[in-house]
């Protein structure tokens, strides 16, 4: 596994301007059945991190910090959907197709839903995004920013696409940004690792890697501080 930093909360950690961002652990990519496994992919290894996912948006909810939920998702005309992304995977089921929950990745059809054990709670943010990255025509960044949020954590699926596209983003938009190794994942294992080592490459070029223990650790080490 990719080493992490002795001290990788040197990140630093930013109580109060620190949002926990989850990304896509809806139904089509996860449940069986849906457009994950339509598409050939063992979904069983995305479904494995649910209780990691679900730890550490207890340690936020813990806390009160910000939760930013994110959803692949598509109008229901498909008119934010360029053709060029309907086209891909062939002959396989599309985009905006029937599948067997309904419209793939298609707005407020059922598989495109956050699985059950994750779902937000009243008052955490939840962003439908049409592309990979959680930034583009979603507004999110000023959200963010009037918010004071600074740094990120991140967790959800795919590792390589939609979880990396969106730390890239954020990278180049100015935070700081944290990956929690268990609480991402990719039908492929070898796109994970080679993700994980691609974000932390020259010195954290990206962000930074951590397990969730450690993750745990700091937040109890910070909480302990403030009440000293």
């Amino acid at each position: 596994m990719i080493a992490i930093p002795a001290r990788p909360y040197d990140y630093p950690l930013a109580p109060g301007s620190t949002a926990l961002v989850v990304i896509d652990m809806q139904r089509d990519f996860i449940e069986p059945g849906g457009f994950g496994a339509s598409l050939g992919n063992d979904v069983a290894r995305l479904a494995a991190i649910i209780p990691d996912v679900a730890a550490l948006i207890g340690l936020f909810r813990e806390r009160s910090w910000p939760i930013i939920h994110t959803r692949e998702a598509h109008k229901p005309d498909l008119s934010d959907c360029p053709p060029s992304k309907i086209a891909r995977g062939g002959a396989s089921p599309r985009i905006g197709e029937e599948g067997a929950m309904g419209r793939i990745l298609v707005a407020g059809e059922p598989g495109n839903a956050i699985v059950e054990e994750l779902a937000p709670l009243d008052g955490e943010i939840v962003i439908d995004k049409p592309g990979k990255g959680m930034f583009w025509a979603t507004g999110l960044h000023e959200r963010l920013t009037g918010m004071g949020i600074t740094h990120l954590v991140f967790a959800g699926v795919t590792t390589e696409v939609c979880v990396q596209t969106s730390m890239r983003e954020a990278n180049d938009r100015g935070y700081e940004c944290l990956l929690v190794e268990e609480a991402t994942e990719s039908y492929f294992p070898q796109f994970k690792q080679a993700t994980l080592e691609m974000i932390a490459a020259q010195g954290g070029i990206v962000g930074w890697i951590a397990k969730l223990a450690d993750l745990q650790a700091a937040l109890e080490a910070e909480a302990k501080t403030v009440g000293s």
